[in-house]
């Protein structure tokens, strides 16, 4: 078996591992975190952050944990995704793996790869190698589940600096989703959900003709995020 195993000293539950995809919003690319593994048979290769479930703790408690062992990361949000339960997943033996994923802002992030793996890096959405076992299936399924979401939810809070333009919002769809926008429509729908609070502010420092500033609605953007929409586009 070779899914990165973390933390020898308590039993794994026999055929049952985690996999976390781990999504990063770099000022204007969509990446993912993956790790080279360094130890059994998959060593030297790239995967998803991976590792047993422990006998005493739930999956959710053990997506925490493998993230913490494997980059020193600590409290994310993460979600879950499904189980994958392809008899033909892992060679040999039976393992089924329950999948999470989350999104973050790269810069506020300082990754530490752990003993376990060689390295710890950040790929571009469409540069991503051959990875082990199914993570390749794993984290086109979460890319899925994350494109249906930034349709239903806000999302941009914590991925945008405080005030930004509508471009850089655009920017920032146009990268999760993988397609191009047209920017009048956008600004139209964007605007009639009257999520952002425009700003008696352009930016500064720039080259090109200074755009507006806006920001996000707190109270707006917590009653979409519970509430839902569909922002089709």
């Amino acid at each position: 078996m070779t899914e990165i195993t973390t933390n020898h000293h308590k039993p794994a539950v026999e055929g049952i591992t985690i996999d976390c995809v781990f999504f990063g919003f770099n000022k204007e690319s969509l990446e993912v975190l993956l790790v080279q593994h360094a130890e059994g048979e998959s060593k030297g290769k790239w995967g998803l952050l991976g590792g047993w479930l422990q006998i005493d703790e739930s999956a959710d408690n053990a997506a925490q944990r493998i993230l913490q062992e494997l980059t020193g990361l600590e409290n994310i949000y993460l979600e879950q995704l499904k189980a994958f339960t392809d008899p033909q997943r892992v060679l040999e033996r039976r393992v089924v793996t329950i999948g999470y994923y989350t999104l973050v802002n790269r810069e506020d992030y300082n990754i530490k790869a752990s003993l376990k793996v060689f390295e710890a890096k950040w790929f571009k959405i469409n540069e991503i190698p051959k990875l082990i076992f199914d993570h390749n299936e794993i984290l086109n399924f979460s890319l899925l589940q994350l494109r249906n979401r930034v349709r239903q939810a806000p999302i941009g809070f914590n991925l945008l600096p405080e005030k930004f333009t509508l471009l850089q919002l655009m920017q920032l769809y146009e990268e999760i989703l993988g397609i191009e926008l047209d920017k009048s429509n956008f600004r139209r729908k964007i605007l009639h959900m009257k999520l952002l609070v425009a700003l008696d502010e352009k930016q500064q420092d720039v080259s090109h003709r200074a755009a507006k500033l806006y920001k996000f609605d707190p109270d707006i953007y917590k009653k979409l995020t519970e509430k839902g929409f569909n922002f089709e586009f």
